[in-house]
Parts: structure tokens; sequence; C-alpha cells
């Protein structure tokens, strides 16, 4: 590692709800919003990216855990704001509480573990995985 992540460390970012991230329901009484999958996708992105630059070229942050509740929806247009701080660092496990907003209100609440890594050790046991039995 180029440096250790460190508490207190925080990442953020923002995305537009748009077609690609909303779930439409099959009953026209429900209006799209943002589908919960994309906004934990987002969450993940941004937990990954506050300790980037903490990583040597052969490592990489893969998720372990996350635990998040979608509060609130967020109809299609609107702005999403993430954000993910490092709240507890145990050698390469990497703890974040993360949360989201919209423009009028918070959406998201929840816990992220990411794990350090190195890419060449993972790929090999990705390889071995996709090897033919026998």
């Amino acid at each position: 590692m180029k440096a250790v992540p460190r508490t207190g460390m925080v990442g953020r970012s923002t995305f537009l709800v748009d077609e690609s991230k909303r779930i439409s329901f099959v009953d026209e009484k429900m209006p799209a919003v943002l589908a919960t999958p994309w906004l934990v996708a987002h969450l993940e992105y941004t937990a990954r990216d506050a300790i980037a630059a903490c990583l040597d070229p052969n490592e990489r942050s893969v998720g372990t855990f996350l635990e998040v509740e979608h509060l609130a929806p967020t109809p299609e247009g609107m702005a999403v704001h993430c954000s993910a701080r490092v709240i507890h660092v145990d050698g390469p496990v990497v703890t974040f509480q993360v949360d989201a907003r919209d423009e009028v209100e918070p959406i998201a609440k929840g816990l992220h573990k990411r794990r350090i890594i190195d890419t060449t050790r993972f790929a090999k046991r990705v390889a071995r995985k996709k090897a033919p039995k026998g």
C-alpha cells in the first residue's frame, strides 16, 4: 500500500437519476424512482474511490459486506449525493459509514466493508475456479 487508509477519510460522489438507474413499476400508479441496486452500486463506488489513492498499482479494494437502508424514493431527474467515511481499519479490511441524499432529504444510510487485495493473487483464484474440473 502506498499509504494505509485512515479513519476519517471521506469519499463523495454525485450522480443523476436517469432512465438507466430507475425502476419502473408495472402499476402505472407508481412513479419511476431510483432503483435500490443502483443506489447500492454508487455507494460502493464512492467507498472504493475514497481509498484508491492509498493503493499500490497491483492492489484494488473489493466489497465484502454491505448493510444499507433505502429510506426514501428519488424521482428521475434528481441528483443523488453519496458519501463514504472510513470509520475503522483492521489490516486489509476497511469499514465505511455510507450515506446518500437527494436534493430534498436523506435517502440511505448504512455500513460497508472493503478488503484490499493483490490483483495477481485474485486473478489466479478466479482462473482456478474457471478451470475445467476433471
